[in-house]
């Protein structure tokens, strides 16, 4: 292969243990001297595509030939002025290529190639015949004669796993259903020991190595998140006519079946929200279709919900704006576009066409000009960007070049109908943050994983992306929708509030792949809702300021201050700002003048029950510091910082109102702030701790006042000062006098380790469709229930961030350790030991499951790292509880606990926790007879 048309190439290194720069290379030492003595061969992988042909790129593929044992493994090299020190922290095989690729000159980081952990990993029926577009294949034209095609070898036969243990993947034709392939697997015990990527996977499957750097084969496991369109929740009963879920004839599809592991089933981890799902009587099922039968009669589109049509009647319509879908591509003689301006193919399928139907239904909500199912923006200029294949596969550089094209070819808004786990895949974070800052108006779905908390997906839970959540025609946060907090910051700091704003996501009419209406559901199907309606608002500013003024800032400003909060029920990490009011956004951006603002734009923290979880708790003296995470939204341009660090000033006297709040306590609240240096892309931190002083631990009463700061901004065009905007943000408490000790409880937040970076698995093992521990474990995401029910009983739980040696136990009644994966310090042992026997404090542990043989049995070949991943622990790292609790006689055994037991006349559910193995003597012990599902022998 030769060299890529980029310049930004790196160097070999100019030392004798370079790379060699050519497409193979004659070794100058005998094949079996040690491997340290051997060449390193590679060659470059020709990514052939509009991107690395027409516009430089800021990385490069090679791939590496296979060296004994190795596997040809692609890698991705990003360039700079100054070569890394040493490699990259990865797998010992390859540690030697990667240093040597790493010290050439320009080289920044090298990576080993990914799938993408960002994925459309819903299943789909077969699809009807030719719906590829049949002859449509090979190097392919854009609208505008641009080549799009990707070269790639034949054969090649993608993974399209989900987020289970031991999942094969599929053929990239004819895939068979998943019964089928289940039962393969359980012939083949070669599928579960973990196939080989690259040349060598190829190899022993039939398949040779693709030339766009990901290579392919089979896989038993991917680590990736479940899909963002098409979710349902046990029990949901779908309206026969909506045309079925995945394929267009199959309705029952909808509620999946046996085999279908979409529908996941309870998690009695979270507090058994999803308990009842299953088992609602077939009355109260039939009486929701029926609600939701009335809801779509009256609110026949998506578009009339928002009322669109007044926009339209204005001469509104999309036209002049250019909006990309990032998906599985559209036919070019889709009869519901007008405007399809550029189709592009990042993929090694060699086809334009959408074999799936995802991605013609995401683009029919934003620009349909079908009657029967209209899209927002019906003159919009849309580009299709296929970026997974007709097998739901993707890689991290497919991304990045398609995202390079959408910077160069100044795309205006991208719809992301994608979601998953892993927030630390920083190439694509990064270049996410790159496309804001290139004035992109991101808009992304929140995810599928409700109603659990704390499943945030990424590129939605970005600071500088609109995460849209989703909502049904009766203004009900959707079962599927993900909910908040962000879990980025734990277990230190405090998560922030997503999803932005939700849109409709239920029952949504949209398009099929050859023409003809659907109804699919999913925040697969509200991202575009909102990325339509942002493409309609962009048209509504005059073509001759209009990107003078929009930038991602003052979108996210428009939609976020436009939309309505939706009473009575839903929490603000459920619903954001609340629901899309298209026409409250238009007036925002018809008089819009540049400035900063906050997200959330108020903070009344006894607004129950918008404000949970913070409404549920007042603050108190002496407590943990209380903490809240805001967004900073920069409107007036791409960077800027704030002047000074925000101030406090609390309400004294007159409220403005003509009221007396002389006795206002928020003189007596001690805030603290921190922020970010800077605000790039458009936006940035801002976190305030409060904590009552000593001169209020005996009052108790309301306590508010404002945070001010003001943000700084380059000048503008034509400008010559700086921009400048102040920023003034409402707060209001509720304060009580310190509770007794025997009512605060302490939850040890600081010892939690959730994936990523590691593979932390779930806690119950009965979830197998979502194997990952990635909620946070956290009293206000996936234990909530327990926040909720200790409060009821009228205790009140503070959260520690810091290590066991940090926390004065006289204040305390009980300490709570629920999920630890993290080790214990010797200075730990010892301090619990003292508090426990010196100053009375209660210690409440939760054991789940640990078991060498079990985990061993969850070994899997993971084709984002090129490695075999093994649990980093079990449910809990019983071996740390144990050298914690050694002091007191008791030990945490091995098995592997499930059924229900009763305490106190009270059934308790058990779900993969561990059995006692010791108690010292006089101890009390409530005995249960259940299941040992721990693998023996």
């Amino acid at each position: 292969m030769g060299k890529p048309s980029t310049d930004d190439a790196p160097d070999a290194a100019d030392d004798d243990d370079a790379v060699e720069s050519g497409s193979t290379a004659t070794p100058t030492a005998p094949s079996d001297a040690p491997r340290s003595e051997r060449p390193v061969r590679w060659r470059w992988v020709v990514r052939d595509n509009p991107a690395t042909r027409e516009f430089p790129t800021d990385f490069a593929v090679i791939a590496v030939d296979a060296d004994d044992d190795d596997d040809e493994s692609p890698v991705t090299i990003a360039p700079t002025t100054t070569a890394p020190p040493t490699a990259p922290p990865t797998a010992p095989a390859p540690a030697r290529t990667l240093r040597l690729v790493g010290a050439a000159s320009g080289v920044r980081d090298v990576r080993r190639e990914q799938r993408l952990v960002r994925s459309l990993a819903w299943e789909r029926a077969d699809a009807p015949a030719n719906d590829d577009g049949g002859g449509d294949s090979g190097a392919h034209s854009g609208a505008d004669g641009v080549p799009t095609g990707a070269h790639v070898g034949p054969g090649v036969d993608p993974v399209a796993g989900g987020l289970r243990w031991g999942d094969a993947g599929e053929d990239a034709r004819g895939a068979p259903n998943r019964a089928e392939r289940r039962r393969r697997e359980r012939q083949s015990s070669s599928a579960r020991s973990g196939a080989r990527s690259g040349a060598q996977s190829g190899a022993q499957s039939g398949a040779h190595a693709s030339r766009h750097g990901g290579g392919g084969g089979p896989s038993p496991g991917r680590l990736r998140t479940r899909p963002t369109i098409g979710m349902e929740p046990p029990g949901y009963a779908p309206d026969v006519d909506a045309g079925g879920l995945y394929h267009d004839d199959d309705p029952s599809r909808f509620g999946g079946s046996d085999d279908d592991d979409g529908i996941r089933s309870p998690d009695l981890e979270d507090d058994g929200e999803r308990a009842n799902a299953g088992g609602r009587s077939l009355e109260k099922t039939l009486e929701n279709a029926r609600d939701n039968a009335r809801s779509l009669a009256a609110a026949r589109h998506v578009v009339d919900a928002f009322d669109a049509a007044a926009l339209w009647h204005e001469g509104f319509s999309g036209k002049g704006v250019k909006t990309g879908v990032f998906d599985t591509g559209v036919r070019a003689d889709h009869p519901h576009f007008r405007k399809i301006k550029e189709r592009t193919n990042w993929t090694h399928e060699r086809t334009l066409n959408d074999g799936l139907g995802h991605g013609t239904f995401v683009a029919g909500v934003v620009a349909s000009q079908d009657g029967e199912c209209p899209g927002f923006a019906p003159d919009a200029e849309i580009h299709t960007f296929r970026v997974f294949t007709n097998d739901q596969v993707s890689y991290t550089s497919w991304f990045l070049d398609a995202f390079n094209y959408a910077i160069a070819t100044e795309v205006n808004v991208i719809n992301l109908s994608i979601g998953g786990p892993d927030y630390l895949d920083l190439p694509f974070v990064e270049k996410i943050d790159e496309i804001v800052a290139n004035g992109i108006i991101m808009v992304s779905a929140i995810g599928n994983d409700g109603p659990l908390y704390g499943t945030l997906n990424n590129p939605a839970d970005q600071l500088d992306v609109i995460g849209v959540g989703g909502v049904d025609y009766r203004d009900k946060i959707a079962s599927f929708s993900s909910r908040g907090m962000s879990t980025h910051e734990l277990p230190h700091g405090y998560g922030r509030v997503k999803p932005d704003v939700v849109a409709y996501g239920r029952d949504v009419m949209g398009s099929k792949i050859a023409g003809g209406c659907r109804s699919l559901s999913g925040t697969s199907v509200a991202s575009p809702v909102v990325a339509g309606a942002v493409t309609l608002l962009a048209s509504v500013v005059p073509i001759d300021r209009r990107w003078k003024i929009l930038n991602p800032g003052v979108m996210k400003q428009a939609l976020v201050e436009g939309a309505d909060v939706i009473p009575g029920g839903p929490m603000i990490y459920e619903q954001g700002a609340g629901k899309l009011n298209l026409l409250a956004s238009r007036e925002i951006l018809r008089d819009y003048e540049p400035r900063a603002s906050v997200v959330p734009g108020w903070l009344d923290f006894t607004a129950c029950p918008y404000m949970w979880p913070h409404c549920r708790q007042a603050l108190y003296h002496g407590a943990m510091p209380f903490m809240f995470n805001a967004t900073v939204v920069n409107g007036m341009g791409l960077t800027g910082w704030l002047e000074a660090a925000p101030v406090w000033t609390p309400t004294d006297g007159d409220d403005g109102d003509g009221g007396d709040r002389s006795d206002d306590l928020g003189k007596h609240l001690d805030v603290r702030f921190e922020f970010s240096d800077v605000l790039w892309p458009y936006s940035g931190y801002l976190a305030f701790y409060a904590r009552v002083k000593e001169s209020a631990s005996a009052l108790e009463g309301v306590a508010s006042g404002v945070m001010t700061f003001t943000v700084l901004s380059p000048p503008g065009p034509d400008e010559t000062t700086l921009r400048r905007s102040a920023v003034r943000v409402p707060v209001k408490f509720q304060v009580i006098k310190t509770p007794p000790r025997e009512k605060r409880v302490l939850w040890s937040q600081y010892h939690s380790v959730r994936y990523p970076p590691g593979y932390v698995p779930r806690d119950n093992l009965d979830a197998k469709n979502d194997i990952l521990d990635w909620h946070g474990d956290h009293p206000h995401t996936n234990y909530h229930g327990m926040y909720d029910a200790l409060r009821d009983k009228g205790y009140f739980l503070e959260i520690l961030g810091s290590p066991l040696t940090c926390f004065d136990a006289s204040n305390y009644g009980a300490l709570m350790l629920v999920d630890a994966e993290e080790e214990y310090s010797d200075a730990e042992v010892k301090k619990l030991r003292d508090d426990v026997v010196r100053e009375g404090l209660g210690v409440f542990v939760v054991g789940d499951w640990y078991n060498v043989k079990q985990m061993e049995s969850m070994r899997f070949f993971d084709d984002n790292t090129h490695s075999h991943w093994t649990p980093v622990t079990g449910g809990a790292n019983v071996p740390a509880l144990n050298d914690l609790l050694k002091p007191f006689g008791f030990a945490f055994g091995d098995g592997i606990l499930h059924g229900a037991a009763t305490l106190n006349g009270q059934a308790v559910a058990i779900a993969s926790g561990a059995n006692i193995a010791r108690v010292p003597a006089g101890a009390f012990v409530h005995k249960g007879f259940v299941a040992d599902k721990a693998p023996r022998g």
